[in-house]
């Protein structure tokens, strides 16, 4: 059975495997190992509670319960923007008219903005290539938002998620060619390292102060402003699934597009009954997402249960992944 758990310290190397697969601009996932190292250690202090709540990272590894291997990796932030800005372009419309010649034009135009500060995201899912099918992807996805409905307070009114931007099938991205490249004067891995590692103060030195004009970049360009990369389609797919919806912020590295929701509008935090359990030899029912109904011992898995207005039923094995007994209280996605 797989289950989604909390990572740790000890998840290091596994965390590293998946850096090194998930490949150029998965921003979230640099291969540094100080880097990896920092948000391990962050994502126990914040399941046990020991970091302050907006500055919480949530990191969760989706394991084989009978043999141990990690096989993906998802994340939490409950707060970004609080100690260094999250930048974006915004795409925004630019009406320009001439009385004089009866003329209007409107212009798209990237406007470099600041406008997500303590919104929450979710992020960073990845899974080994060989783990994407029979649903894994989207337990390990829907798991995150079990996670903020288990203690909606720590979390923002609005979550976010950043999907990875278009790069051509040598590896170069078209839009950080073009534009990014041009004012940070910096490789992409580079600048990808840096904006992941450091506190970003080499964004707010070098990025563009004024509007970048659409209609000055070659059509490839254009073409790529708010493209997902083609291995994140399915992440868009699940996102929207869940109400998340294009922000009109985009990248301003590889041009990827932002998606939001409300938070209480999401449809897995929406749709979630937490009940008490029973294990039980046996259960007959459907097959849905559970998860534990505290953060500091979160765990979810697929499995069937039965339900009630009062109990969810669950076999031993899933009680087992879970760590649950029965009385305690578990979160179901009806």
């Amino acid at each position: 059975m797989l289950v989604v758990r909390p990572a740790g310290p000890g998840d290091f190397d596994a965390l590293m495997e998946m850096a090194v697969l998930s490949g150029r601009g998965f921003t979230s996932l640099p291969t540094d190992a100080p880097t990896l190292e920092a948000r391990l250690e962050i994502s126990a202090a914040s399941f046990g509670a020991t970091r302050a709540p907006l500055e919480c990272w949530y990191t969760l590894m989706l394991e084989d319960d009978a043999t141990g291997e990690v096989a993906g990796v998802a994340g939490v932030k409950a707060g970004v923007g609080l100690k260094r800005p999250h930048f974006s372009f915004r795409v925004m419309t630019m009406a320009q008219s001439s009385p004089t010649l009866n003329l209007r034009f409107d212009h798209q135009a990237l406007v470099l903005v600041n406008e997500c500060s303590g919104w929450s995201e979710v992020g960073s899912l990845f899974l080994k290539p060989e783990r994407r099918s029979g649903g894994a992807g989207r337990l390990l996805a829907q798991s995150r938002y079990l996670l903020i409905g288990a203690e909606p307070t720590r979390f923002a009114d609005t979550v976010l998620a950043e999907l990875r931007g278009w790069f051509d099938e040598d590896g170069t991205c078209p839009f950080w060619e073009t534009v990014g490249q041009k004012f940070f004067r910096l490789p992409f891995d580079e600048a990808d390292l840096m904006s992941a590692s450091t506190d970003g103060q080499f964004i707010l030195d070098l990025a563009p102060r004024h509007p970048i004009y659409v209609e000055l970049l070659p059509d490839a360009v254009r073409d790529c402003i708010g493209r997902v990369h083609r291995e994140g389609e399915p992440a868009r797919a699940m996102l929207e699934a869940e109400g998340f919806r294009f922000s009109g912020l985009i990248d301003i590295f590889d041009a990827g597009p932002t998606v939001s929701c409300r938070r209480d509008d999401i449809a897995t935090v929406r749709g979630a009954v937490e009940r008490l359990v029973q294990v039980v030899d046996r259960v007959e029912g459907p097959s849905t997402l559970v998860s534990t109904a505290e953060l500091s011992r979160f765990r979810a898995v697929r499995t069937v249960v039965a339900t009630d207005d009062e109990f969810v039923r669950i076999d031993a094995a899933s009680a087992r992944a879970l760590q649950v007994e029965t009385g305690d209280r578990l979160r179901v996605r009806l």
